[in-house]
């Protein structure tokens, strides 16, 4: 049986043509002239248009400029994070109150989850993200199919968080990780640290990846002896990993999770080990009622999902390449847990 030839896409359209997404788009919305594209350029898009064939979705989209006024908000979690304690909750939080400051209605995809508990965009080849103007995708394990075919077929979306591995025309808006461990780094260094270790997840990430490498390089820039990595699950924190460190001669531990922060910090109680006294950490996840307190970073999780509907408006009124990335600064507060090393400590590693 043959196949059904693909359907073109403003990407065919935008090579074709030799502009970019953004230029297609102006046209197909009638915002060409707004934005001062030159009647050359709209109309080599015009002849790319017929030569392909064409034809805009247009399912769901009222007559005013081609816009329904519809935000469309998926995630790649397991259940929508609408509990306060949620990690993502905040997300929606910072999503729903853009879309009130610009007057834009929500559709949250919820009939995208499978059997199995994931949820997919594609479904039976409907994809109903097209009630919508545009979306904002979210979630720490996309299908990376899903988005590559979306940006294929020129439908506008901003990701939440940062996504290499997705086609390079995909906006997202991130926080500043490495720039918040950069700031971690100098501050372990000011107050006298010469060696420090790291205690990661042992499942990679890309965020939790970004904070390594961003903490290792900065290690290198400042003169600090990264003592060993321990990218481990929770439970295989012990007492023979932390004394590990310390024998090390690290005086500082960062710390990636909050759930490899409690089980450091259960363990350390039983070694009677202080907190920062024997050894000053740092929390690159917001804390838990556990370890409140701890120095740590703030992920500005309200401000990027606002950031993320902003985005997504401008890109649909063609102010916003493709590609665009926004990256969000994350504070690092309460200095509780860093101190000078101890002088014997401090004399162990000179």
């Amino acid at each position: 049986m043959a196949s059904t030839p693909r359907k073109p896409s403003q990407r065919d359209i935008a090579r074709i043509a030799g502009v970019s997404q953004t230029a297609v788009s102006m046209v197909l919305n009638g915002k060409a002239d707004v934005h001062q594209l030159s009647p050359a350029t709209q109309e080599r898009v015009r002849e790319a248009i017929a030569t392909l064939g064409y034809v805009p979705n247009l399912n769901g989209r009222s007559l005013r400029g081609g816009r329904n006024g519809l935000i469309g908000v998926h995630t790649y979690q397991s259940v929508f994070p609408v509990l306060p304690d949620d990690y993502y909750h905040e997300f929606l939080v910072g999503i729903e109150g853009a879309a009130v400051r610009a007057r834009q209605d929500l559709i949250l995809f919820a009939s995208t989850e499978r059997a199995d508990g994931s949820r997919r965009i594609y479904r039976g080849g409907g994809n109903r993200l097209h009630l919508a103007d545009g979306a904002v995708i979210l979630g720490v394990e996309p299908n990376t199919d899903d988005l590559e075919r979306l940006a294929d077929e020129g439908y506008p979306f901003v990701y939440v968080g940062r996504r290499a591995v997705v086609a390079p025309s995909v906006p997202y808006v991130t926080a500043d990780y490495a720039g918040a461990v950069r700031e971690i780094v100098e501050r372990l260094a000011g107050a006298g640290h010469r060696t420090v270790s790291y205690l990661g997840i042992a499942e990679r990430f890309e965020p939790q990846q970004e904070r390594l490498d961003a903490y290792r390089d900065h290690c290198v820039a400042v003169g600090l002896v990264a003592g060993p990595d321990a990218l481990i699950d929770p439970e295989q924190v012990t007492a023979e990993l932390l004394r590990s460190i310390m024998d090390s001669g690290s005086t500082a531990l960062v710390v990636e999770t909050v759930e490899l922060g409690e089980a450091f910090s259960a363990v350390a109680a039983a070694l009677a080990v202080a907190v920062p006294e024997d050894l000053s950490v740092v929390l690159l996840d917001p804390p838990s009622q556990a370890l409140r307190g701890w120095s740590h970073l703030v992920v500005p999780r309200r401000e990027m999902g606002a950031g993320a509907v902003e985005a997504l408006l401008a890109l649909l009124d063609g102010r916003l390449e493709p590609g665009h990335v926004d990256k969000i600064a994350c504070p690092v507060v309460g200095l509780g847990t860093i101190a000078a090393p101890r002088q014997d400590a401090a004399e162990a590693t000179t």
